[in-house]
């Protein structure tokens, strides 16, 4: 988890933002909130930690998205407008320039659903899997960086 590393000090700024943010009356808004500040700070625990890439799937969330998603919610209440180019600070996420929030919370939770569905295939680990799973991880984490880099940058 090498490439989390670079991240991690802007990360506390990103945690402590989302914090405050989450004081909303909104239900879903708070609790996509929440569940992305709980999974950034998976990403935080599990790098300082080393723990295994198994643990910290099983630890991811998106049943906040899932709900949120079954109500109909709009997630530009989260953000809206389309990403540009001024808050990307990771080259990899150059690519998602003119994205909007939905679009891209949808990205985090097929992300998170595929890896989990990779776990199940394969006797509930990811150890002995073809696919690049510190490749798949740390896209992931970087994908939720960015929304909550956009978020804050209303």
């Amino acid at each position: 988890m090498e490439w989390f590393n670079s991240s991690i000090a802007p990360l506390k700024d990103l945690l402590a933002f989302l914090y405050k943010k989450s004081k909303t009356n909104d239900v879903h808004k708070k609790q996509v909130i929440i569940e992305l500040r709980d999974n950034l700070n998976v990403f935080k625990n599990g790098f300082i930690n080393q723990a295994p890439y198994d643990q910290m799937i099983d630890l991811l969330q998106n049943e906040a998205i899932q709900a949120a998603i079954e109500e109909n919610f709009s997630f530009k209440k989260l953000r809206s407008g389309t990403i540009s180019p001024g808050i990307i600070y990771e080259e990899r996420n150059k690519k998602y320039s003119g994205w909007t929030t939905e679009k891209l919370v949808d990205k985090i939770d097929e992300k998170i659903v595929e890896l989990r569905n990779i776990k199940k295939m394969n006797r509930d680990s990811v150890r002995e899997v073809k696919n690049n799973i510190p490749l798949m991880m740390s896209n992931l984490y970087f994908r939720m960086k960015l929304l909550a880099d956009f978020i804050k940058s209303e």
